[in-house]
């Protein structure tokens, strides 16, 4: 019999567990606070295992950053020779 209340409490306690990292992980993600860490946690994954996806994930991010050339007002913007 206690072998039985003995199995009861570990799965009740991993119960337990379970749910505090389900509320944390709901809490967390009202306010925000996953998504650059999880993009900071995938950069050292990638950057480890796969050391081109790594370089990859830099240069999107450099990408990110860059701006297009926009026309000015008024003015149109030529591609190549107008035929």
């Amino acid at each position: 019999m206690a072998e039985v209340f003995a199995a009861i409490a570990v799965v009740g306690c991993l119960l337990g567990v379970m749910a505090a990292f389900g509320a944390i992980a709901v809490r967390a993600r009202r306010r925000g606070a996953t998504a650059s860490a999880v993009a900071a946690a995938m950069a050292a994954y990638d950057e480890a295992m796969h050391t081109t996806a790594y370089d990859t994930f830099i240069e999107m991010r450099s990408q990110d950053g860059r701006t297009s050339p926009v026309a000015a007002p008024g003015k149109e913007r030529r591609e190549g020779p107008a035929r």
